[in-house]
């Protein structure tokens, strides 16, 4: 991985004392491990509106489509104030140009779902968005999102991962290059990566790349773009990852000796039974790959997604 990505970040995340009571809600692996490769944008809706430290804590209330942000005991209504802010800060981080974005779970302002909606009689249901995530999620739709809860999940903190470095390496082959050969190249290098998330969609993928050279270059990229990020946003499963696996190791059929296909048998079926963690074949494949120098499979980003230093592939 080359340079660090742009990723906007609840403040309070990174330990920023922002929180309507003065405190903050650090999560180390955000600031200590991930944040060795991501250049953090923090983002505080409530303290950069202008409510102050500490302040009043506030909810939402009415529709959960379309909810007030109000103020808990004094019941003052903050909308209008949070989304004039909200307007300009879009502006902003549209140029800031991030490839993902963490939110504070369950925040009135940061909140991505789940967030407290409460009606006129005080009850309650998970089943808001708060202002400022909301209005990001719509405005940035394929910019991958999650919020801090959610990545302590450890396939959901991988699968946000993934999006945030194949999201950046999307943006970067648009920027430096994105004539048809290019994006042929691009396609065939995250082949096996698009099949373990969504053999479906890679296929539609793989059709719309034979049209390159027949489209125009805003409609090829906007409908790539999409499809994409929609791949690979579907969770990537043992039986899809055995797929992706087995398709790799008929590279080697004809190369490798009787041992050394038992043993790469033997550990894919050990994967397939969840006894070892993903990582583990993913080793073998790769030292498969530079020992024959098989190119193809080299550059295929399957073999590594992201950062090794994640530890993402590590749990079984």
């Amino acid at each position: 991985m080359s340079g660090k990505i742009r990723v906007g970040i609840s403040s309070c995340l990174l330990g920023e004392k922002v929180r309507y009571d003065g405190g903050h809600k650090l999560d180390h692996f955000l600031a200590d491990t991930l944040g060795r490769f991501v250049e953090y944008v923090p983002v505080c809706p409530e303290f950069e509106a202008g409510f102050g430290v500490p302040r009043e804590a506030m909810r939402l209330t009415g529709d959960p489509a379309a909810p007030r942000l109000v103020t808990q005991k004094t019941g003052k209504d903050l909308t209008g104030v949070m989304n004039r802010w909200i307007g300009g800060r879009l502006r902003e981080l549209e140029k800031a140009e991030l490839r993902g974005f963490i939110f504070k779970s369950g925040s009135p302002s940061s909140g991505m779902e789940r967030v407290k909606v409460y009606d006129e009689k005080g009850n309650s249901r998970k089943s808001g968005s708060g202002l400022f995530a909301r209005a990001f999620m719509e405005r940035f739709p394929l910019v991958p999102v999650e919020d801090e809860g959610r990545l302590h999940d450890m396939a959901l903190r991988e699968n946000f991962i993934v999006r945030l470095f194949a999201y950046d390496r999307w943006k970067e082959e648009c920027a430096r290059d994105g004539r048809p050969a290019a994006i042929i190249g691009f396609h065939a290098r995250h082949k096996y990566l698009l099949m373990a998330h969504s053999p479906a969609k890679q296929k539609e993928m793989g059709k719309l790349v034979a049209r390159v050279r027949e489209m125009g270059r805003g409609d090829f990229i906007g409908r790539y773009e999409t499809l994409f990020m929609e791949a690979l946003k579907c969770p990537a499963t043992v039986k899809k990852n055995v797929n992706v696996l087995e398709h790799m190791a008929g590279y080697f059929r004809d190369r490798l000796g009787a041992d050394e296909k038992k043993e790469l048998g033997e550990v894919i079926g050990q994967y397939r039974r969840e006894l070892v963690p993903l990582i583990v074949p993913v080793t073998l494949v790769r030292h498969y790959v530079r020992k024959y120098g098989e190119e193809y499979l080299a550059g295929q980003y399957y073999l590594e997604p992201h950062p090794l230093e994640l530890k993402l592939r590590n749990h079984a």
